[in-house]
This record gives C-alpha cells, structure tokens and sequence, in this order.
C-alpha cells in the first residue's frame, strides 16, 4: 500500500510540475501589444469586417457581404498585412494606450 502511495504522490507532483511549466511557458509566448495598427483591406470574412468600408458603401462593422472584398477590411499589427495573402494596407493607426 506504502508503494503505490508513494506512486500517486509521485505522478501527481509530476502533474503539477508540468503544469506550472505550461503556465510560466504560455505567458511569455504572448507578442506585445502593437504601437501601430493598420487597416488591411481584402482579407475580411463575410460579415467580420471592422468598421464601415473604403468606399462608404455601409458605416457599421459586421456588414461585409462577401469575403475577401478589397472595400472591406480589418485592423491588424503594423507590419502584418503585407504578409497576408491578398492583403493591401488602407491606413495606419496609432494604437491606443
């Protein structure tokens, strides 16, 4: 009986160990929050863009009817448009503190 206590005690202090690992592992994988924001036209879902579109057609976010549409976009970090595939940088935006 000793055994398997011991044996519990064992794989259950291995189980915290490990989880303290992902917490402290996890925290530091978090970026930065971004000093510029950038408006990228063209990647939008349906009905996900933020905002109104370039072109004025509607003033209100969640509207875009059709994805990918080059009137329709979302803020993303600066530099990140660029590297999304048909992504085209509208605007750039200080971020707020």
């Amino acid at each position: 009986m000793k055994k398997q206590n011991k044996a519990i005690q064992s794989t259950v202090a291995g189980i915290l160990a490990l989880g303290a690992t992902m917490v402290s592992t996890s925290a530091s994988a978090v970026p930065d929050q971004p000093k510029f924001w950038e408006k990228c036209a063209g990647i939008a879902k349906a009905g996900m863009n933020d905002c109104g579109a370039l072109d004025g057609k509607h003033n209100c976010s969640g509207q875009a009817s059709k994805s990918s549409h080059m009137q329709e976009w979302v803020y993303v970090p600066k530099g990140t448009c660029a590297k999304i595939v048909g992504g085209k940088v509208a605007k750039i935006k200080p971020a707020k503190n």
